[in-house]
């Protein structure tokens, strides 16, 4: 249905370790376990992830899915706005308790000047110079990559004891026993993009639906 669309997930940071985006190659997510696209931070996460779950403890993560060759007037400004419908589906996705789209949070920290994704006319029409938006401009996409990223909390399965209170009111304490994972957030990255995928088709759908094509 989505002809020419790519979706591709990433994990981007771990705790609080960012990957270096220079360093940023799709091909290195096939070669590691994390899904990294950052090499050296791929190789530092094995012994960073292994040092926690020696400790018995866990993780967050932080997860990047990109959509490329989506395009532009997928959504609708108020009720069917592109944007929402992606945080919503990212929202559902176990343990994850943040959405961003674009420059997202970090937008807070820009002026306008700075946030405008500016436009000029090219040989192949009109391009932006920039994409602080996330590929979604009024609910609408825009024809540059959909850019969404979303932070997973770490397992609340640890092997520390955790104060907690019974079903009586007593004040106890639980500790999980057995295998548990140090980063839920890794196994997250093809969920993401099945999500991503799943958002894009059904705003595909409804706008062949309206405008037909």
């Amino acid at each position: 249905v989505l002809s020419g669309v790519t979706v591709r997930g990433a994990l981007v940071q771990m705790g609080p370790h960012k990957i270096d985006r220079d360093k940023w190659d799709w091909d290195e997510i096939a070669k590691n376990p994390f899904f990294c696209p950052d090499k050296d931070k791929a190789a530092f996460f094995e012994d960073y992830l292994d040092g926690i779950r020696k400790n018995g403890s866990s993780i967050g993560a932080v997860i990047e899915v990109i959509a490329e060759g989506v395009p532009a007037g997928l959504g609708a400004p108020i009720y069917a706005k592109l944007d929402a419908d992606l945080a919503a589906a990212m929202m559902s996705i176990n343990a994850v308790k943040g959405v961003e789209v674009g420059a997202g949070f970090g937008a807070a920290e820009l002026s306008g000047e700075e946030n405008a994704d500016e436009m000029r006319m090219g040989n192949q029409g009109v391009s932006f110079l920039s994409n602080h938006a996330g590929g979604i401009l009024g609910g609408i996409s825009t024809g540059q990559p959909v850019v969404v990223r979303f932070a997973v909390k770490p397992t609340s399965s640890i092997l520390s004891p955790r104060r907690t209170v019974d079903r009586k009111g007593g004040q106890t304490e639980i500790m999980t026993k057995g295998r548990h994972d140090p980063c839920v957030g890794i196994r997250a990255v093809p969920v993401g993009e099945a999500m991503m995928a799943c958002v894009l088709a059904d705003h595909f759908l409804r706008h062949r639906g309206q405008v037909g094509g």
